[in-house]
């Protein structure tokens, strides 16, 4: 009986642990059911959504089979994009990865052609595929063949698929890519774009400049990179870049010589004359060395895309500074009006016009219309101001007709000036440059000209300044004076012109004539002057009185007294006269000492014994025949610094104005080769 109890009192325990943990699960489970209770009801919302996408096909069986071809054929190409677009992603790797390109760049571009083509399939079929499958939606969705939620779902993201099917389908992998390939391009310039690193010693050390050279290989390279990126849209980018870079190059080797006289500004053509001769050298190395260089340059990288070039090689052109060049020759255009302007103007034509054929091949395209305007009306400017100069010379030397001589008789600028400058003319280089200048010039007139013409235009420019020199003679108050111009005048031409080549266009006779001028002035000048001097000393009367010393000492007295008073007159107003040249000087002087010095000295020999034992001998007795002789050769020798007339060389410029055009001739005959 106690045993049946405690069975009892057992179970009864188990069951209401049982039951108490039951409880607990009831209630652990209710309240897990209120906490999912929100996501129950989530899946409950999205139950048809996921019904109509487990089940979007609610069609017949038959129904579909007629429609299955159709939905085959349209999933076929589907397929093929989705396939190349897979091939798309695989070239990454290889694109991203610069030191391939280093390494190789024909591989590198090889694969990137292999993106581009699969590109362009993407492009060309992704919207013909996304079409297809457009309408076999439509299809089902008319014949009420799938859900219709699932059919507008599809044809939401078919649209966005064909609007969106022309970009971003690599992800940026080709901009990507092309931007590898035009750094690559930029460094290769940089690495091989110097510039020249030289010095301008003499001229003929530019000639043996050699343009340091891209080597071919790696020309190939920038052809090749420039051909990919001009195929994608980057060809106004790479000619930029090559522009700036090359242009640089050139610009850096040209200021390297030193082109600061290119900015140069003046009014006076000589204050640019010392830069004339190193603007053309420079010029013509610019263009024959470095410009040539550059384009053949350009032609080769530029291969692949030559309809670039033109444009590309005109910016480089224009970045090395070759319009400043025109500036600088525009510059000395401008300049006032002189006969050093003309000489220098014709050292500008012939400088273009030795560049003629090289600026027609180099600058002769659209894209370098610039540079073309620019020196066309450089020519224009200097072959008109060179001609208006030139045609003026002849007017301002008969206006110099009225101007005074020079007041000591020497040769005036003018004539100097126009001696050379006329001679200069007439020799080359200037004599063909002018001539073809003025037959330029005359062309566009429809007039002629030939050299025959210019050497009279010259000739008739000395034989006008011939007849000033009669009407300067006779502006002289002293005769003597007059004599002593004369003859200088007429022996510097002689001397000046003898042996040159405007010497021998006026001949011997015209020469030998100028001799005999000389020779006719200088014996009047002698006769008129210092020929006056001997018959003070005359002997007449003393021989009379030889035997009456006092009379005979009186009369010495007397001659030598006249003697003294003229002769340091004459003097007095001889040494302020010049004669030119030093041989004609030293000539002239040996002539005045033979004409007084014998005649003083016999007379002395004879006759000053009667004085010199006088007590006032020194008032009579003032020079020994040794004196004289030092006094005479002192004669006639040039003043440093003293002004000369008969030298303002005007030019008259529009307004009937007139301007001085050489201010002092002096300066200007020194700048004459």
């Amino acid at each position: 009986m106690g045993a049946d109890r405690e069975e009892a009192e057992a179970r009864l325990l188990a069951a209401r642990q049982a039951l108490r943990a039951g409880v607990d699960r009831s209630r652990a489970l209710g309240r897990a059911l209120a906490r999912d209770a929100a996501r129950v009801e989530g899946i409950r919302a999205r139950l048809p959504a996921m019904e109509a996408s487990a089940r979007p096909i609610r069609a017949p069986p038959e129904a579909l089979a007629a429609a299955g071809r159709d939905i085959d054929r349209a999933l076929g190409p589907a397929a093929a994009v989705l396939k190349v677009f897979d091939a798309v992603h695989g070239l990454e790797a290889a694109l991203l990865a610069r030191g391939s390109l280093a390494g190789d760049l024909p591989g590198y571009l090889a694969v990137l052609a292999q993106l581009e083509a699969a590109l362009r399939l993407l492009a060309d079929n992704c919207g013909l595929a996304a079409q297809w499958l457009a309408d076999i939606v439509a299809y089902l969705g008319e014949r009420d063949l799938a859900d219709p939620r699932f059919v507008a779902d599809l044809t939401e993201q078919l649209e966005r698929l064909k609007k969106d099917h022309s970009a971003g389908l690599d992800a940026g992998l080709l901009a990507a890519a092309l931007g590898i390939l035009e750094a690559e391009f930029r460094r290769l310039l940089a690495e091989h774009s110097a510039p020249l690193a030289m010095k301008e010693p003499d001229s003929s050390s530019l000639a043996s400049v050699v343009p340091s050279r891209i080597p071919a290989s790696v020309v190939h390279k920038l052809s090749l990179i420039l051909d990919r990126l001009a195929a994608n849209g980057r060809l106004d980018r790479c000619s930029a870049a090559y522009a700036d870079a090359r242009g640089d190059t050139v610009g850096a080797s040209l200021r390297a010589l030193g082109l600061d006289y290119l900015k140069e500004t003046s009014e006076d053509a000589q204050a640019l004359s010392p830069s004339v001769e190193r603007w053309g050298r420079h010029l013509e190395f610019a263009v024959h060395h470095l410009l040539e260089a550059e384009r053949k340059l350009c032609v080769a990288v530029f291969e692949r895309r030559p309809e670039a070039m033109p444009s590309c090689f005109a910016e480089i052109a224009a970045r090395a500074g070759i319009l400043d060049f025109l500036k600088f020759g525009r510059a000395l255009a401008d300049t006032r009006k002189d006969p050093i302007k003309l000489l220098r103007l014709l050292d500008v034509f012939d400088s273009l016009n030795k560049l003629r054929l090289d600026f027609n091949r180099l600058f002769g395209g659209k894209a370098c219309a610039e540079i073309q305007s620019r020196t066309r009306e450089l020519v224009k400017v200097v072959v008109d101001g060179s001609v208006e100069i030139f045609e003026e010379l002849l007017v301002q030397v008969e206006l110099q007709r009225n101007m005074p001589p020079p007041v000591d008789g020497g040769v005036p600028r003018l004539v100097s000036f126009v001696a050379k400058y006329c001679n200069q003319l007439l020799v080359e280089p200037y004599r063909s440059v002018l001539t073809q200048v003025i037959t330029i010039h005359r062309s566009w007139r429809k007039e002629a000209f030939d050299d025959k013409m210019l050497v009279d235009a010259v000739l008739n420019i000395v034989r006008t300044l011939e007849i000033n020199f009669e009407t300067w003679s006779k502006a002289y108050g002293d005769t003597t004076l007059s004599c002593l111009f004369m003859m200088n005048i007429h022996w510097h031409f002689f001397k000046h012109l003898k042996g040159t080549k405007l010497g021998e266009l006026l001949g011997d006779a015209w020469l030998r004539e100028h001799e005999q001028y000389k020779d006719y002035f200088s014996a009047v000048f002698l006769r008129e002057s210092w020929g006056t001097l001997a018959p003070l000393l005359s002997r007449e009367g003393l021989i009379m009185f030889s035997k009456g010393q006092a009379t005979a000492r009186d009369l010495v007295k007397q001659r030598l007294k006249s003697f003294n008073a003229n002769f340091d007159e004459m003097f007095q107003k001889q040494s302020t006269w010049v004669i030119s040249d030093r041989d004609l000087q030293q000539k002239t002087c040996h002539l005045v000492v033979q004409a007084i010095v014998p005649v003083y000295r016999s007379f002395m020999q004879n006759y000053g014994p009667l004085v010199e034992q006088d007590i006032s001998s020194s008032k009579y007795v003032k020079y020994s025949a040794e004196d004289l002789d030092k006094m005479l050769n002192t004669l006639f020798l040039p003043k440093p610094g003293r002004p000369r007339r008969a030298g303002s060389f005007q030019i008259k410029h529009s307004g009937d104005k007139i301007t001085s055009a050489m201010t002092g001739l002096y300066r200007s005959a020194s700048t004459l080769k």
